[in-house]
């Protein structure tokens, strides 16, 4: 028993003895193991051709200046390139009027700013320049102002303007005007084809706004109120587009890819549910409008030198006694006077002669005559009529005049 306990005890104090040195010389080979890995370090960064302190600062100097070195890009896109070129040529154009608020809202018989829009400089001649704008950005002017892409003011005068297309020409001083639109084919527009506007949307604090978009739709047609009376007076040919275009936009620039103008910007459809929805003006029909309003200030278009009134708006009382019409016509267009010495009278048109075709095309209502007459006719022109007057079908021909000849 005796001999049983003290050898138990003897094993036991030979495996604690066994624990401890195993220990010790574990805890030993950790800081052996520690000691390496400091020593090591600074020799990594040069493999000893400097001191490891020279090595840890300039490895510190270099961090810095990597982190406080900045890298420029020369980013240059198509649409960037488009910029350059049209970009310096699209204006702001100011209307002012007299009577308007003061700064404070008090009433003062000064000018103030009645709105602003936007312009294009498309033509430098002699000392002048002329710059294309829409006609309701300078409706009702006293004074317009055109503002250049570098913030110069120009005082400009309107040599015409045209509500039936909604354009206008203004003419400033050319000294300081450097940069011209180039003019493209807006006929050779497709749908998807990339284009870009540029105007001052929402006034001249976002002058030089660069928006893109696609060609969304060719030869749209748009009901216009001309006279503001709620009722369509004529149906504008338009190209849609997805580029974004807000108030201040209109009379700038829709561009195509080469920086060319193929549209001057003219409304945007502003509803809650419509979005991305911009129109503009193809300058393929801007151009001979332009045209006549630099060099003789106004649009010279045919007229018959009548009143009229749709068909469809005379009570139907009225469309059987007084007109005297057969049953199958409902659509048509009711001449409500005719103006002495016109083109109309000359040919014996009358009151309530009812027209129902021009040139064996089919009329309906009076933005149809109205697109004949204005797209199809000029000046001068002879046009066959088809009436009917009394309930009986009559035949003129009358030679187109313009206003001035009234």
């Amino acid at each position: 028993m005796g001999y049983y306990d003290d050898h138990q005890e003897t094993r036991s104090k030979a495996k604690r003895g066994s624990k401890a040195g195993y220990f010790l010389s574990s805890l030993a080979g950790l800081i052996v193991g520690a000691l390496l890995v400091v020593l090591a370090l600074p020799m990594l960064g040069d493999y000893g051709s400097e001191p490891s302190g020279s090595s840890l600062l300039n490895a510190n100097e270099s961090n810095e200046s990597i982190q406080s070195e900045s890298i420029s890009y020369d980013v240059t896109s198509d649409v960037t390139e488009a910029v350059d070129r049209a970009g310096d040529a699209v204006v702001g154009v100011t209307n002012i009027q007299s009577g308007g608020g003061g700064m404070f809202g008090q009433t003062t018989e000064d000018s103030d700013e009645a709105g602003t829009g936007s312009g294009v400089i498309y033509k430098k001649e002699g000392d002048s320049a002329y710059i294309v704008t829409n006609y309701h950005v300078i409706e009702g002017a006293e004074q317009v102002e055109v503002t250049l892409a570098d913030g110069t003011k120009l005082a400009a005068e309107v040599r015409g303007g045209d509500v039936w297309t909604d354009l206008a020409v203004l003419e400033v001083e050319g000294a300081q005007i450097e940069t011209v639109a180039e003019f493209g084919d807006s006929a050779a527009l497709k749908p998807g084809e990339p284009v870009i506007a540029i105007g001052n949307p929402l006034g001249l604090q976002f002058s030089g706004s660069v928006t893109t978009g696609v060609i969304s739709g060719l030869e749209r047609t748009i009901p216009v109120d001309v006279n503001q009376d709620g009722a369509p007076d004529w149906q504008a040919e338009v190209l849609q587009t997805d580029a974004a275009i807000n108030p201040g936009n209109s009379g700038g620039a829709l561009v195509n890819i080469q920086g060319q103008v193929i549209g001057i910007n003219s409304m945007k459809i502003a509803q809650s549910s419509v979005e991305g929805i911009g129109l503009a003006i193809p300058i393929e029909m801007a151009v001979p409008v332009i045209e006549d309003l630099e060099t003789i200030g106004e649009v010279k278009r045919p007229t018959m030198g009548v009143t009229l009134i749709d068909l469809a708006n005379v009570p139907s009382v009225y469309q059987q006694d007084d007109l005297n019409l057969p049953e199958e016509v409902k659509t048509a267009v009711v001449i409500e006077r005719v103006i002495p010495n016109s083109a109309a009278s000359e040919a014996g048109l009358q009151d309530r002669d009812v027209i129902v075709e021009m040139d064996g095309e089919k009329i309906t209502n009076t933005i149809e005559l109205r697109q004949h007459l204005y797209t199809e006719k000029s000046v001068g022109d002879e046009m066959q009529v088809k009436v009917y007057r009394d309930g009986e079908m009559q035949e003129v021909t009358l030679t187109l005049t313009d206003d001035a000849q009234l």
